[in-house]
């Protein structure tokens, strides 16, 4: 990310986040209706050329296996085709809207963003979640993918563009900067004032460089260093199959658990067990003291053990790798929880309603879930059809982001001669 940026790359790309925003305010315009019509024909044409892109995907996964990328990152590169025609417009809704006592009408209305820039890695699906999310929104796109996924990318695109041509639209609204490789991203980050909002999505590293060196808003994605609390009141039987799922269903995804605490009046009793399912699955066991010598000393086939770190407790693994911690209490969990995550999704496995009380009041993250794995912190779960992101701050927008997050609001008065006094 810290590529030098030439004036020739910054001038390219800020031609072209100004070429979108021009595209950008017919669509605003556009009715509800247009814009389903044109997602539904970009549905059909990725459909048609499904093959292409799959083509263009398998190279990209062979490079980068080749390469030696992570289990982790490997799991984003798979393709996938979400449709967001039939959700709800958000363009143009009445937030709320009041009389002053002079008469002046006031409404507070949800308009389009502008040009929202995504930076990403080895993500193809966000090439297709963002395009469609931003045009149904009323948005235009500008993309830098990554040269994971360059290939894959750029046959989605290709196919996007003639059909925004083709319904009456400029092609400007979805474009890539993935020719210019990193200086894109580094033009896009000094790109204030033809760039309305960054996202950056993928590792901690990818979204602290944006967070750090952007001069373009910023919406803060997660790095998910996901936990998982089992209480003394947890029935133990439910937490396996939870913890199973929350941890290997998909190991490269931000919503993965990578963090196990257990209470110290269930621990002996439930970590030999855990273990052992864990193990079952090929997952790595990073243990405190605690939660080693209990282990340890249970015979368990194929077991992979290991002493924590401090840097463990902090570490995103996007791998088949757990931290596990013993703790005396719910408030030592809390404070850990709260200390080390990044924000983004914990789970209790609890049947005390004042454990699970406190534990939705005090934990910090953007979501809190109860007795249900992680997994289901997602866009698409939620109903949004699919997301931008995961947002992991306070301001804007909190967790899954879908078109409602893609809209910011403005004032309109409604007056019929009034001056001020």
């Amino acid at each position: 990310m810290s590529d030098e940026l030439s004036p020739e790359v910054f001038d390219a790309v800020c031609r072209q986040a100004d070429q979108a925003a021009r595209a950008q305010e017919r669509l605003a315009q556009a009715n509800t209706e247009a814009k389903n019509e044109l997602l539904l024909a970009i549905a059909d044409a990725l459909d048609e050329h499904a093959a292409d892109i799959e083509a263009a995907n398998a190279l990209d996964m062979l490079e980068s296996k080749e390469n030696g990328m992570d289990a982790g990152k490997l799991d984003r590169l798979l393709f996938d085709v979400p449709r967001v025609a039939t959700l709800p417009d958000p363009v143009g809704e009445i937030v709320r809207g009041y009389n002053l006592p002079n008469g002046l009408r006031l409404t507070q209305t949800r308009v389009p963003m502008g040009v929202i820039g995504m930076i990403y890695e080895a993500r193809p699906n966000v090439t297709v979640d963002v395009s469609s999310l931003c045009l149904k929104s009323g948005n235009a796109a500008l993309l830098r993918g990554g040269h994971a996924a360059e290939r894959t990318n750029a046959a989605t695109l290709g196919v996007i563009a003639p059909v925004l041509e083709a319904h009456g639209f400029e092609s400007t609204l979805v474009q890539s900067v993935d020719q210019y490789g990193r200086a894109g991203a580094t033009a896009m980050m000094e790109a204030r004032g033809h760039i309305d909002v960054l996202v950056p999505r993928g590792g901690a590293g990818l979204i602290q460089a944006v967070v750090r060196n952007s001069k373009v808003p910023v919406i803060e994605t997660g790095a998910g260093n996901v936990h998982i609390y089992i209480d003394k009141s947890g029935d133990l039987a439910k937490a396996i199959p939870i913890i199973i799922n929350a941890k290997t269903q998909r190991v490269g995804v931000c919503n993965a658990a990578e963090k196990l605490l257990v209470h110290k009046d269930v621990a002996a009793e439930f970590l030999p067990q855990i273990a052992a399912a864990l193990a079952e699955a090929n997952v790595v066991l990073q243990t405190d003291t605690t939660s080693y010598d209990i282990i340890s000393g249970a015979a368990i086939e194929g077991l992979d053990l290991n002493h924590a770190t401090e840097e463990d407790w902090d570490t995103e693994y996007l791998a088949l790798k757990m931290g596990i911690k013993v703790v005396p209490d719910l408030d030592t969990a809390i404070d850990h929880i709260n200390t080390h995550s990044t924000g983004h999704t914990e789970s209790i496995i609890a049947e005390d309603y004042a454990a699970i009380e406190e534990f939705t009041k005090r934990i910090d993250s953007a979501v809190v879930v109860v007795n249900a794995s992680t997994r289901f912190t997602d866009g698409g779960v939620f109903g949004f059809g699919a997301e931008l992101g995961i947002s992991t701050q306070k301001m804007h927008a909190r967790g899954p982001m879908g078109l409602r997050e893609m809209t910011t609001t403005k004032w309109i008065g409604y007056g019929t001669g009034q001056v001020r006094a």
